[in-house]
């Protein structure tokens, strides 16, 4: 009796999405810090510092280099909230969740901004000019509630102050 052989597909991965620039921009990181201890987080945050996020092909070229699962590089990823897993708008602006600020107007303010930009937090307006992130603590408590507009921090921020923040990047963009 012949028994027959079963063939068992080859998934065969897909090219890398990035462009040459972001891939040597992802290589630089790496190289530059591979051999630290605990090196993960130092190259998501050099990655994300370099390109605005971590691309989802820059996690093999990560894992690799430093003898991990392309799993174990995407729990990091995905778990710690301040990585981005798809590129940002031209400007990011975090607001401060944190109960100081809650109790001074955060709530409020969050709802303002989410209605202004047309997204939800992680989310990019349409224009692709901003993105929401929120922030469990940007440190400026006796200032709440606070907000960061492209690393810049800005304290008391109210609804009509958020306002005048986005005109104020815009202006600043424009010239």
């Amino acid at each position: 009796m012949k028994t027959e052989r079963r063939v068992i597909p080859i998934k065969v991965e897909a090219r890398s999405t990035l462009t040459p620039q972001d891939d040597a921009a992802v290589r630089t990181v790496i190289n530059k810090m591979q051999d630290m201890p605990g090196a993960l987080l130092p190259i998501l945050h050099g990655v994300q510092d370099a390109l605005g996020y971590v691309p989802k092909d820059a996690i093999p070229v990560i894992a690799q280099a430093l003898n991990l699962s392309r799993a174990e590089v995407h729990g990091v990823v995905s778990f710690y909230h301040w990585y981005r897993q798809e590129k940002p708008g031209e400007h990011v602006i975090h607001l401060c969740r944190a109960e100081a600020c809650q109790s001074r107007g955060a709530v409020a303010l969050e709802a303002h901004a989410k209605a202004k930009l047309g997204v939800d937090f992680h989310g990019t307006s349409s224009d692709g000019r901003y993105t929401l992130e929120p922030a469990y603590c940007l440190g400026n408590c006796a200032l709440s509630p606070a907000v960061m507009i492209d690393g810049e921090l800005y304290g008391r921020v109210s609804p009509q102050r958020f306002d005048t923040l986005l005109e104020k990047t815009a202006e600043e963009a424009a010239s």
